[in-house]
């Protein structure tokens, strides 16, 4: 028992390793530290007051209310290593269960069925038939050409698509950007024309599933409360439970290797670290044993985030991404480990912003789903002519355990925060929560075609509002921004005798990032390569796009 994992970062990559560590490996939890500046991790989900100490922020004015910086959505079909790590983890809710049965079972009963996807101001929701309606993709055929040229590209020449924006590819269609599929597509997944070419030709490989279905996000996933409470706190319990330390607030500031005169041996031997959130800081260096693992969580899309509150503009945070540094100082030691530049030193590519509305009535709630006409849980509103590319998010309510039972809580984002709203004269970035809502609510007037309009019950809303929080994300959509091969490194890299990098920012074949699929398949390839136990023994994937009915499917979608 004397070998030690060392998991620095506390998001659901090194959470499914610690598990596929004991579960697969058969190792004791007391064996595994893991290392956190923060709890909550991507997977948001908390009340505010818990986010106020957390790294990097400061005590607010109004600290009520709950806060979501984001959220995930999950699919049944292509989320395989995810399904079946969570089975091992019992559900908080359901005794007998576990997480992935619950989860799916809240899915099933509740299943998501968008018909308000798109939204403008012209004709309202673009599903009540004629050219607009968000049924039909609207490409025409130079966009079906080079869109099916992409997707069939095959991976083995995925290198012509280096540095290459989506932009770019389509350069000699930009009609596509005025498509029904593209307003879906950049919403759902955060895409942007900035975005990278290679990682959207991966995307209509893995999920053209969903392609016929992106329509109504039928194939979204839902966990019955907030990712945080469903997802990452039954798998910290469950690991505290088999003896895993976990140490909040403590920083890895840098990677110690073994002397290695040719560079091609990587063997971590020390961890140099600092105690953060302390009146007196301290530092000190771990040993580690050649014998030892360390798991790196090398970015995170939400590291130097900054919040605010109702009446507080956030203030924005110019730190360069604490995990992405940890990432960089290492690749000057070794040539084989990417460029985090890549993703962490270009903001325009990879930021936005989003905002967490608390209210102690279901009015606005109510108005909503009147304008929307669909009930919460289904939505994914975009106001598709916003100057700021604005959405919502209304899941299903209650969305934390500890939301009263009169309270509403949805969220909102904002792809082009530098933008100046359409109802507030600046930029989205530079909004006070309640400007924010402010915004949000000239949008929805503006569809609101009823004889009552929403704009006549501002006072009343504004009285209901117990918080309004906005966040500002640099590197929210930094894992789609343009990249090379070699940008970024391999999970277990070329040499390496005990060092794996678990993120969204690790390089694997085929599958997606921006989904914890991916986090959970780089922690089982880690984890297995350090084991010794075979590739043959990895949870299969699916190739939906060797399916002769998706892809016949897809195609119709395409003409439709």
């Amino acid at each position: 028992m004397s070998r030690k994992a060392y998991m620095i970062g506390t998001g659901v990559g090194n959470l499914a390793a610690a598990i596929y560590l004991i579960r697969d490996g058969h190792w004791q939890g007391q064996q595994i530290t893991m290392f956190g500046l923060e709890t909550h991790g991507a997977n948001d989900g908390a009340a505010v007051s818990d986010y106020e100490h957390e790294y990097g922020n400061q005590p607010l004015g109004n600290n009520k209310g709950f806060l979501a910086k984001g959220g995930r959505m999950l699919n049944e079909e292509t989320y395989e290593n995810l399904w079946d790590v969570l089975r091992s983890v019992p559900s908080e809710d359901h005794p007998g269960w576990s997480v992935t049965d619950e989860i799916l079972n809240f899915d099933h009963a509740h299943p998501t069925h968008d018909v308000a996807r798109l939204m403008d101001k012209t004709e309202g929701i673009r599903n009540h038939g004629g050219k607009n309606d968000y049924r039909h993709m609207q490409f025409n055929n130079h966009d079906r050409a080079r869109l099916t040229e992409l997707m069939m590209m095959p991976e083995s020449k995925e290198e012509q698509l280096n540095d290459i924006s989506i932009e770019e590819w389509f350069k000699n269609t930009p009609h596509i950007f005025s498509t029904n599929f593209w307003y879906m597509w950049e919403t759902t997944f955060a895409f942007k024309r900035q975005s990278s070419a290679m990682e959207l030709r991966r995307y209509m490989n893995r999920m053209i599933l969903e392609f016929s279905r992106i329509n109504t996000l039928a194939g979204v996933t839902r966990t019955p409360y907030n990712q945080y409470e469903s997802v990452i706190l039954p798998m910290r319990h469950f690991l505290e439970k088999q003896g895993v330390t976990f140490k909040n607030n403590i920083k890895i500031t840098e990677l110690l290797f073994a002397d290695s005169p040719l560079r091609d041996k990587i063997t971590v031997t020390g961890l140099k670290y600092e105690v953060v959130n302390t009146k007196e800081p301290k530092s000190g260096t771990i040993k580690v044993d050649p014998d030892d693992l360390v798991f790196d969580t090398n970015g995170s899309i939400t590291d130097s985030s900054s919040i605010g509150d109702m009446d507080t503009p956030i203030k924005e945070n110019m730190e360069y991404a604490p995990s992405a540094m940890l990432w960089k100082k290492a690749t000057e030691h070794f040539y084989q480990l990417g460029h985090p530049d890549k993703f962490f030193n270009d903001r325009e590519q990879s930021e936005w912003s989003s905002f967490t509305v608390t209210t102690k009535n279901h009015y606005l709630l109510d108005q909503i789903s009147r304008i929307t006409t669909q009930q919460p849980g289904h939505a994914l509103n975009t106001f598709i002519d916003s100057n700021e590319l604005l959405s919502i998010v209304v899941h299903h309510q209650p969305h934390f355990h500890a939301q009263k039972e009169n309270e509403t809580i949805f969220w909102g984002y904002s792809l082009y925060p530098r933008q100046t709203g359409d109802y507030v004269d600046k930029p989205f970035i530079e909004m006070t929560g309640r400007e924010m809502l402010e915004e949000l609510i000239g949008q929805l007037a503006a569809i609101d075609h009823s004889s009552d309009n929403i704009r006549n019950h501002v006072d009343e809303i504004m009285d209901s509002v117990i918080n309004v929080i906005p966040v500002y994300m640099p590197y929210a959509s930094a894992l789609f921004n343009q990249r090379a091969k070699g940008d970024r490194p391999a999970v277990v890299p070329e040499g390496s005798t005990n060092l794996a990098f678990i993120s969204q920012f690790a390089e694997m074949p085929f599958d997606m990032v921006f989904t914890e699929q991916y986090s959970f398949r780089a922690a089982q390839i880690a984890v297995y390569h350090f084991l010794g136990i075979p590739d043959k023994h990895l949870t299969k994937l699916h190739h939906y796009e060797k399916s002769p009915k998706v892809m016949a499917r897809a195609t119709k979608t395409m003409f439709r």
